[in-house]
């Protein structure tokens, strides 16, 4: 009789932004990000990636490229990656050089995932810059198509850049991603054969953008057939009710968002029910465009599933803005065990 295997079809990872509480640090946030992939390690998540903000002071996650080591220190099986890096900020060569090393330290377990946004805002973008004098080129597909020359080793022989292929890192080589919550990232992940994480957490209107991608997909030499994974904000606790409960901190961060206010770290639950009551705005944030599952392990699972039959995704990324550590482990715990995961 064959082997049964409890592996699921869909696949489930977590997206790590670092996100800071009040009243604790960003130093604390990055160890409870060590603690959180150790955790998915043993829960059965596919993948662990961190996310890259800058000039956020409720999000610790400003270099993805520093914090991928130790989290793939701690852990043993899961893969660990960039949620992504915003490759308009860097040389490709040196992104290259930065997860080869990181493939050839931690064999087999390293993704690349790629972002053309600048994560921050226009202030912030131009102290990252170090030609502050000129603006920044529109030059991202020229960007991408050096990256992926030198992990691929594609680059023309006659190019004099040729010779930088050989990494630091081979023979391993990371797994190369294309993140986006546009049509345009869709495009150019088809074009170039690369698997496809929507962000559906910043834009939850791309099932039509991930079906594009898979009708344009242009087989690559790692890639044989479209990979469409979606990343969505889930909060998950004991019933629905304490679900709803948790739920007000990050809601209360996107309406801030999309009011001016100055987003500074994940408020209480406390704070969040206060500010909606004093402010009479209401909590539901899908007229910000913006989706949330919320639930219990039932209703959370049967909505994760119909968010993924709707992007005929084969990977759902979980990232979840929680006040309490605690609770955000919590939430990761169920969600696994409603998956049957381990």
């Amino acid at each position: 009789m064959p082997n049964q295997t409890n592996t699921p079809k869909l696949r489930l990872s977590v997206l790590d932004q670092a996100p800071v509480s009040a009243g604790s640090s960003g130093s604390q946030a990055l160890r409870y990000s060590l603690d959180l992939a150790q955790l998915a390690d043993r829960l059965g998540y596919h993948r662990y990636w961190v996310a890259e903000h800058h000039g956020a002071a409720g999000l610790a996650c400003t270099s993805p490229e520093v914090l991928v080591g130790p989290i793939a220190t701690v852990t043993s099986r899961i893969r660990v990656g960039s949620g992504g890096v915003m490759l308009p900020h860097y040389s490709p060569l040196k992104v290259a050089e930065q997860f080869s090393m990181l493939s050839g330290l931690y064999p087999g377990r390293i993704d690349l995932g790629i972002g053309r946004a600048a994560g921050t805002d226009p202030v912030t973008t131009t102290a990252l810059r170090r030609d502050r004098e000129h603006r920044m080129p529109d030059d991202f597909t020229q960007q991408l198509n050096e990256l992926l020359a030198y992990l691929w080793n594609q680059m023309p022989a006659d190019h004099p850049f040729a010779r930088l292929t050989a990494l630091p890192g081979l023979p391993e080589i990371p797994v190369p991603w294309m993140l986006g919550s546009s049509p345009q990232s869709g495009i150019w992940a088809a074009e170039m054969g690369l698997p496809y994480m929507f962000a559906d957490f910043i834009n939850p209107d791309g099932a039509d953008v991930a079906r594009r991608y898979c009708q344009r997909f242009v087989p690559s030499d790692t890639l044989a057939t479209p990979s469409v994974g979606v990343a969505v904000q889930v909060i998950c606790a004991d019933t629905d009710e304490a679900a709803e409960r948790i739920s007000t901190s990050y809601r209360m961060r996107v309406v801030q968002m999309h009011t001016g206010h100055r987003l500074d770290a994940v408020p209480s639950i406390e704070t969040a029910l206060r500010f909606f009551a004093d402010s009479g705005i209401t909590s539901d944030i899908g007229h910000f465009g913006r989706r949330v599952i919320v639930g219990s392990a039932a209703t959370v699972r049967q909505q994760i599933e119909t968010v993924a039959a709707e992007y005929q995704a084969d990977e759902v990324m979980i990232v979840s803005t929680i006040f309490e550590h605690g609770a955000r482990r919590r939430s990761y715990e169920l969600i696994a065990d409603a998956f049957r995961l381990v």
